[in-house]
C-alpha cells in the first residue's frame, strides 16, 4: 500500500517546479524549434528529464486524478517539441 501522506508536499514541490522552471523552459524550447532552430544537448536533456518525471507521477496521479489533465497537457507539450523538433533536424 502506497502512503500518500506525503502527496500535499510532493504536488506542491512539483507544481512550484512546473511554474517556475519547466514550463517557461519548455516555452522557450517551443518558440525555438517553432523559429525552426534545431535542439541542442542541453535542451534535449531537458525533454529527456521533462518526460521521464512527468511518467513518473503516474502513481501520484492515480491517487489525484484532478491533475491528470495538467500531466496530459504538459506530456502534450513534449510531444508537440520533440516533433517539430524531428521535423526541423530532417530540413538540417
Amino acid at each position: 500500500m502506497v502512503d500518500s501522506s506525503n502527496d500535499a508536499g510532493t504536488i506542491q514541490t512539483l507544481v512550484e517546479r512546473l511554474n517556475t522552471w519547466r514550463l517557461p523552459r519548455a516555452l522557450a524550447i517551443k518558440k525555438q524549434v517553432d523559429s525552426g532552430e534545431r535542439l541542442g544537448d542541453f535542451e534535449l536533456q531537458f525533454l529527456k528529464g521533462a518526460l521521464e518525471d512527468a511518467r513518473g507521477v503516474e502513481g501520484l496521479v492515480g491517487r489525484h486524478p484532478e491533475y491528470q489533465a495538467l500531466v496530459v497537457r504538459m506530456i502534450g507539450l513534449y510531444d508537440e517539441i520533440t516533433k517539430k523538433a524531428l521535423e526541423n533536424e530532417q530540413k538540417a
